[in-house]
């Protein structure tokens, strides 16, 4: 018998914590029946990624294949039952395993790019079930913009947020990749969309993507502005918490919604439960997002031509510097790698 050549790939791979992350040979995946390979045309990095290479993430294990987002040309398939979506153009859904809940997604629920090897190489595995697609009006680098924060954004909207037309809606921290992708959702959807950021260029470029408004955080006052300039909202999406939540039931409407996807800014502080009781308001917990949301999400973004705001482009060698630049949160929209 002849001897099996294994065929390497390149990737980039995080080896420690204390270690850069570098592009080096690794071996193609082995499909089992139901999985495809994927050939990327082009990856976007999360705040997932960032944690992940300072060692601040549950689970994390070395070596890995970071990345969440993707698109490409599906390239191979594991059986005939798959084969259909071979030499076709896809994005990935990066929400696996959620589970037969629609509330809540299950124990065996994982992200693509930690345990499982990432969308940051020439090649990714994934079940077929995960594909979609991709949107016609997107280019291969805006297509990976959009799985991760569109789906996050989408569920945190539509199905938390529960968001109608013309509804009031506050986004905070408008910068980062699901802030902005949710403006623009919120936007199409009809919505009239508020922002809050702490560097003034964000909040016009915020302005241009349909942004009503918006306010600097760093301002003492930057919640009264609010309420002046809104009159109060119906739905707040934030990802910060910290001790600048505690205003945010002071400038809601009866019967509002508040979405909470992260908490980069710190825990929740006491909050007046008085205030919350009586104008009946919701304080609502999400994470990512159901296959069928996540194919809603398409649907809606292929329906109104919604076009994920690129920040920068790096080739894959430069992932390191691409993660360097979102420690520093200049970006405004995606940071994405091109293979």
């Amino acid at each position: 018998m002849g001897r099996v050549i294994k065929i390497p790939m390149k990737a980039i791979v995080l080896e420690a914590a204390d270690k850069p992350l570098v592009l080096k040979g690794v071996e193609k995946p082995a499909l089992k029946p139901g999985e495809v390979l994927v050939k990327i045309k082009a990856a976007a990095l999360n705040r997932r990624d960032y944690w992940i290479t300072i060692g601040k993430y549950a689970g994390i294990k070395y070596p890995s294949i970071l990345g969440s987002d993707g698109a490409g040309i599906v390239a191979e398939a594991g059986s005939d039952a798959e084969k259909e979506w071979v030499g076709r153009e896809v994005i990935i859904n990066p929400s696996h395993n959620w589970g037969d809940h629609p509330e809540f997604q299950s124990k065996d629920f994982k992200i693509l790019g930690l345990p499982e090897d990432g969308t940051f190489a020439e090649y990714v595995k994934v079940k077929a079930e995960y594909l979609h697609p991709k949107p016609a009006h997107l280019t291969w680098e805006q297509a990976a913009a959009l799985p991760l924060a569109g789906l996050t954004a989408y569920r945190a909207l539509f199905t938390k947020g529960r968001v109608a037309k013309k509804d009031k809606i506050l986004i905070t921290g408008v910068g980062s990749g699901t802030g902005g992708l949710a403006l623009q959702l919120a936007h199409a959807a009809g919505c009239q969309v508020f922002v809050t950021s702490g560097a003034g260029e964000k909040i016009e470029r915020a302005k241009q993507l349909g942004a009503v408004a918006g306010v600097c955080y760093k301002a003492q006052d930057w919640a009264e502005q609010l309420q002046h300039l809104s009159g109060g909202f119906d739905v707040v999406i934030d990802s910060a918490l910290g001790e600048g939540f505690g205003k945010l039931p002071d400038i809601c409407n009866p019967g509002a919604r508040i979405v909470i996807f992260g908490g980069t800014a710190g825990d929740i502080p006491a909050l007046n439960g008085r205030k919350i009781f009586w104008k009946q308001l919701q304080i609502l917990g999400t994470t990512m997002g159901t296959s069928d949301e996540f194919a809603a999400m398409i649907r809606f973004v292929s329906e109104h031509r919604v076009t994920p705001v690129i920040d920068e482009i790096f080739p894959l060698a430069d992932a390191q510097q691409a993660v360097n630049k979102m420690a520093g949160s200049s970006q405004f929209g995606k940071i994405v790698l091109q293979a």
